[in-house]
């Protein structure tokens, strides 16, 4: 089956669960997060859960299990936490926590993001990966790095690679 059939076996609705990670910005405050819902939706997916966790490994972890879990959701987004600083947790809980990963997801975003920021694209540790037959992706939290990733990868990607976890 070629690469064409192959997307268009993953068109669809596909239901998310969108998980800002922060300490500070909730409801309104997180605009991040907001983008993902509306960009979501706008793309024809469905977002099942929307939650909040602190910058915190156990709380991470915590929704990331329950996420996967929950048969109504396909891909799992995380936003926050992929910096450097000490606070920023998210990449390397959920890096431990993957099953496999799917390193050309990062390298790709900081390939676009270097075309947009230069340099400073090295300190960005967006990943993705697959637990439990489920995508699952640490995004940062700036609303146009968001909106890189989901334009340029992931909503033209999202279908064929879920396609691919429940083949």
């Amino acid at each position: 089956m070629g690469l064409e059939q192959h997307r268009k076996q993953g068109q669809g609705s596909l239901g998310f669960a969108v998980v800002t990670v922060s300490d500070t910005r909730r409801g309104e405050q997180d605009t991040g997060g907001q983008y993902l819902v509306e960009a979501l939706e706008a793309a024809g997916h469905r977002v099942v859960e929307r939650a909040w966790v602190s910058d915190d490994r156990e709380e991470i972890l915590a929704q990331a299990r329950a996420l996967v879990t929950d048969s109504t959701v396909q891909v799992v987004l995380f936003t926050g936490g992929t910096g450097l600083a000490a606070r920023d947790v998210t990449a390397d809980t959920l890096a431990g926590f993957m099953e496999s990963t799917i390193p050309g997801f990062g390298e790709l975003f900081r390939q676009l993001s270097y075309q947009e920021i230069g340099p400073a694209t090295i300190l960005s540790r967006a990943l993705a990966g697959v637990h439990t037959r489920k995508l699952v992706c640490a995004l940062p939290g700036s609303p146009k790095a968001l909106r890189l990733a989901m334009e340029k990868i992931l909503l033209p990607e999202c279908g064929h690679i879920v396609a691919q976890l429940e083949a």
